[in-house]
């Protein structure tokens, strides 16, 4: 195959009923650094929080993560008391506003532009909003958009002390009703619609009720960490909101673009499985797959991965059981990909 067959086909997936999906992998190459990372910041600052009755917990956690058994199965093997949940979540929600902040600084004060706010531009924004679904905590998809001059519906109302009405949120974006004979038509602003089904770190717990807030820190923060609590927490409020609307996005679309998201959440997998089962179409964007992932896509043709070269520049390109290398040419990487494909 090709390098230009190969962009043209990148290119003319992105058209109408596309459904962007983003994992870790993107706020990793943005500065916000992944579970590895996490784990040791855990391993170093969970101890001062902890109960004495959650010590010997801890202590097994700790040993695994020590031993680079990672987050998921740690949380699954070895069982949290509540208070250590909680300890858990507020490190894990500080770490990532420690990130999460140098490069919000750098996109305002030092002229950075985003990744994602590079890809915007060259996407398709239907009236309703271009859907794109995060398993991230971090804010850095709203920020690019937003850079990118797109307003953001994130099925919440209000800044400060807000609540999660899809609706009000969704008539937040409308610009202009139009009289079309005897019917109104209503016109929104170009926006992106952020479905998050494992929390934000501006989502709290304030008096038993969700809310958004950009300014608040008290309360309980509303994130579903790795383990257990991430298949309890995953039907709470507005965790459910949002997985129910995120996956209905994922029945209806037409094609999907998957960047950094390592295919092992059962929140969305069992829909996003059986579409593609369907024969819908994929490009995946990633720095490297995991046996299992590769397994996945190695059966579906309608699946195009574009993988890294195991060190080495250039890409793989993974379609069905065919494998294909090009040299010197990184598009693994969104911010290349919009580069050499799409600009």
């Amino acid at each position: 195959m090709k390098l230009h067959d190969v962009k043209e086909h990148l290119q003319n997936h992105l058209s109408d009923g596309l459904v962007v999906i983003v994992g870790s992998g993107l706020s990793c190459a943005e500065g916000v650094p992944g579970m590895g990372v996490l784990a040791q910041y855990l391993i170093d600052e969970v101890p001062k929080s902890i109960r004495d009755n959650d010590r010997v917990s801890w202590s097994k956690v700790s040993d695994s993560l020590g031993a680079g058994e990672d987050l998921e199965n740690v949380f699954l093997k070895v069982k949290l008391s509540e208070t250590l949940e909680e300890v858990i979540l507020e490190s894990t929600h500080a770490y990532i506003l420690i990130h999460e902040a140098k490069v919000i600084k750098e996109v305002s004060c030092e002229g950075r532009v985003l990744r994602f706010t590079k890809l915007l531009s060259h996407l398709l924004k239907p009236n309703s909003g271009l859907p794109v679904i995060t398993t991230n905590y971090d804010r850095l998809i709203e920020i690019a958009s937003e850079a990118a001059g797109l307003a953001v519906n994130n099925l919440s109302t209000g800044k400060y002390f807000g609540s999660f009405d899809p609706r009000e949120s969704r008539f937040s974006m409308c610009r202009n009703i139009r009289r079309m004979g005897k019917s109104a038509h209503l016109e929104y602003t170009n926006h992106v619609t952020v479905f998050k089904p494992h929390g934000s770190v501006d989502w709290f717990l304030v008096n038993n009720e969700p809310i958004f807030s950009s300014i608040i820190s008290g309360g309980r923060k509303l994130m579903i960490t790795p383990g257990a609590n991430k298949f309890r927490g995953g039907y709470d409020r507005p965790f459910d909101l949002h997985r129910e609307l995120a996956n209905r996005e994922i029945d209806n679309a037409s094609r999907y673009l998957i960047i950094g998201y390592g295919f092992n959440d059962d929140h969305l997998q069992v829909h996003l499985d059986q579409q593609l089962s369907n024969g819908k179409s994929a490009v995946i964007l990633t720095h490297s797959i995991t046996e299992k992932t590769r397994k996945y896509v190695g059966v579906r043709e309608n699946i195009w991965t574009v993988v890294s070269r195991d060190g080495v520049s250039g890409f793989k390109l993974i379609i069905g059981k065919e494998e294909f290398e090009f040299n010197d040419i990184d598009i693994w990487d969104l911010e290349k990909f919009v580069e050499e494909v799409l600009e």
